[in-house]
This record gives structure tokens, sequence and C-alpha cells, in this order.
């Protein structure tokens, strides 16, 4: 189990962050059959035939051979973010920049333990451009297996944030990390760690705060390496709109009422949400999701209210009765 002591300054230096590259490197374990698929198995499905496109690139075997479920892995080619709204293009940057010799020194740490690579996969270990190819590699996986569901995935990452961020400024770190996974708790000034394939050691944060990365591709994960800052990693809330799908239904009361659309907005505002997260939802482009919330809060169902760099919308008393008797037939 690892301890994270944490001072009176770590609340305000704690930040939240989306890492593109490490759900794809998570994605690209899941495709593969690296990692168990539950509960991501529909999207695992889904993008299967996607994963078998590329599966034969020798820099994407070799992503996939260093992918492992416990252990160590190479931490250049899944670096930290260093803010919440980093884009792929700025990760891949970062890898590229990665010197030789830390990242052989990396991927050294991160194959002991794994059989033998085959020749394809060694062949780019020891190429001279090897950070190179495997920037591009990760690339590939990128818009092969992310990229198509990066609206819906991104949306459920901001969403997290604005829900956790909110707990963590509003209560402390308990409440923050209520509900975060089974296996983080606070206890006395110490956050436990209870990583499965982890160590047993202190760390202390020192002013430096936390980086908390909510992930939708893989499950608890914790960062103490010395040349980053610490990260928590943890499965976001709400991955399963990921692959819910959008099957026409029956139109019910609220929907003749006020539209399909707009019943759909106004229940899924049970709790704020962001136009991005609704427009990733009801797969409706941004545009199309904002014209809709104008009208339902010029109708006095909704409210609109800034949170930290977030515009969130929430159901007003009257919309929680519309939504609650709908819910009711």
């Amino acid at each position: 189990m690892y301890r994270i002591e944490v001072g009176p300054g770590d609340i305000a230096a704690s930040r939240f962050g989306i890492a593109p590259l490490l759900e794809t490197m998570n994605a690209l374990g899941l495709a593969a059959g690296r990692v168990p698929a539950d509960p991501l198995r529909p999207w695992v499905e889904r993008a299967r035939p996607r994963y078998l496109t590329i599966a034969a690139d020798p820099a994407v075997r070799t992503l996939v051979f260093l992918r492992r479920r416990f252990g160590y892995m190479a931490d250049f080619v899944s670096p930290p973010p260093a803010r919440p709204n980093l884009t792929v293009a700025e990760q891949l940057a970062t890898v590229r920049a990665t010197p030789l010799g830390q990242a052989r020194g990396e991927i050294a740490r991160n194959l002991v333990g794994l059989p033998e690579p085959d020749a394809a996969v060694r062949d780019v270990l020891d190429a001279p451009d090897m950070v190179a190819r495997l920037a591009t590699g990760l690339e590939t996986a990128w818009r092969a297996l992310l990229e198509p569901d990066w609206p819906v995935v991104r949306s459920i990452l901001e969403r997290d944030i604005v829900h956790r961020a909110g707990r963590l400024a509003a209560y402390g770190w308990a409440e923050a990390l209520d509900g975060l996974s089974r296996q983080v708790r606070w206890r006395d000034g110490v956050i436990e760690v209870n990583v499965a394939g982890g160590g047993d050691a202190t760390r202390r944060l020192g002013g430096a705060g936390l980086m908390f990365v909510p992930v939708v591709f893989s499950e608890l994960g914790l960062a103490v390496e010395r040349d980053w800052p610490y990260t928590l990693m943890y499965r976001a809330r709400g991955v399963a709109a990921l692959y819910e799908s959008r099957e026409p239904r029956e139109e019910d009361a609220l929907a003749r009422l006020i539209g399909r659309t707009r019943a759909d907005l106004l229940r899924l505002l049970a709790e704020p949400a962001t136009t991005t997260w609704l427009s990733a939802r009801l797969r409706m482009s941004l545009g199309g999701v904002g014209d809709h919330l104008a009208v339902l809060r010029a109708s006095g169902l909704v409210l609109r209210e800034r949170s930290g760099r977030s515009v969130l919308y929430r159901r007003t008393a009257v919309g929680d009765v519309l939504a609650d008797a709908s819910r009711a037939t």
C-alpha cells in the first residue's frame, strides 16, 4: 500500500488533467486482449475490427507488447497531463522530445518480467529512432481506436473533473476521495492507495499537490516516479455513456409536450452538465444542443451557471418536477 502524506497547501496545489495518450495505451491494451475487458467489453467488441487494421504495424505491436496489467510501464509513452485541456498533438510532441537515453532506461525497466520480444518488436526497440517510431505508433493507435470516440470520452472525463474538483475545493480531501475507488481512502492526513501489483511506500506531496487524472479505459493507478508529478489515475464516473445505444424509443408524455430531444436533455440534467457532455451523450452538434438548452432555459426549466472554467446547466425545481413526473408514468 502507498501512503501519500498531504499538507495544508496541497489542496490548492492539486489539479486535474486529461491524458489522451494514457487513454490510447489503455485502449490499445484492451483491444489487443492484454488486459481484461470488463466492464468495457461492449466497447472492445466494437473497436476490435479497428484494432485489427493496425495490429501488424511494428510500432503498434511494440506498444502492445509493453502494455502490461501490473508492474512498471515506460512513462515517456504516456506522459502525465500538464493541464485539463491538453491535446493529443501536444502530448505526442512531449513523447517525441524524450531523450533516447531516458527512453532506453524506461524500456529496460518495462521489459523486466516480460518474455523475450519477437524480432519485429526487438527491431523497433533497438532502432536509433525508437522514440520517433513509438510516437508514430501511438498516433496510429489514437487515430484508429480513440479518435472516433474521443468526443464522448472527453465529455465523460470533463464531467468527472467538474464533479471531483468541486468536491475537493468545497469539502476537502475526504469528500473528493469518497467514491473514487474502494482501494483509496483518507485517514488522518494521509491518502492510502492500495494498487494491485504496487509497492509499499510512503510519499509526501510537500506542497506540490496531487495530479488527479480520470480515465475511461483502465482501473486505478498511481504514478510516484521521481521525475513526474505524483499522479492518481482513477476510473471516471459515467463510463457506460461510451457504449450506451441511442436506439429510438416510444415517445412518452414529456417528449410529446416539449419534444424528444428536449425531454432527453432534461432527463440527462439530473446532475449539472456541460454542453460538451450533453452533445456527446446525444450524438448531436454543440450548436444543436445549445439551441435546445436556450429554449429550456427561456421556459424556466434549466439554469446556466459557471463553475471554474466550465459552464454548467442544471434543472430548476420546475424541471425536476417534469422529469420526475415523466419517470413515474
